[in-house]
């Protein structure tokens, strides 16, 4: 009975130290995110999306697929700093929904000069080629 409880124990704990280290590679990538986008670089941002024409980003226009679609219209409706601003986002609420992919619901708050905005996320994470991306970007 010993053997078998250690055996969970150590299982267990093995699970959650896997889960904890997707988790900080996730939310690594989300603060990488914020960095650049408060650099101005709308290019290093879009380094946290997945290059694929099968991304998909829904917001306020409807639903764009495709990576260079989506960096288009960041960049159309972005164009310069001041209506970028700084980003600062919250995460409310991250699931894993399997081995390779979590579901993430964020705030987001965009601090500009020419007026502050801010909305909700959810995300929907992939671990490709061992590199968490977002494959899915709902922002309201």
């Amino acid at each position: 009975m010993k053997l078998l409880l250690s055996l969970f124990l150590l299982c267990s704990s093995y699970l959650l130290a896997a889960q904890s280290k997707d988790e900080k590679a996730i939310l690594q990538m989300l603060e990488t995110q914020n960095q650049a986008w408060n650099r101005g670089d709308v290019s290093g941002f879009m380094k946290g999306y997945w290059e694929n024409d099968s991304l998909m980003f829904i917001g306020k226009s409807g639903v764009t697929y495709g990576y260079q679609n989506t960096l288009e219209n960041y960049k159309k409706g972005y164009p310069d700093t001041a209506a970028m601003g700084k980003l600062t986002t919250k995460q409310i609420k991250m699931i894993r929904v399997s081995k390779q992919y979590y579901f993430i619901v964020g705030k987001w708050y965009l601090k500009r000069s020419i007026g502050d905005i801010s909305g909700h996320y959810n995300l929907l994470v992939r671990k490709i080629n061992g590199q968490w991306v977002i494959v899915a970007d709902h922002s309201s």
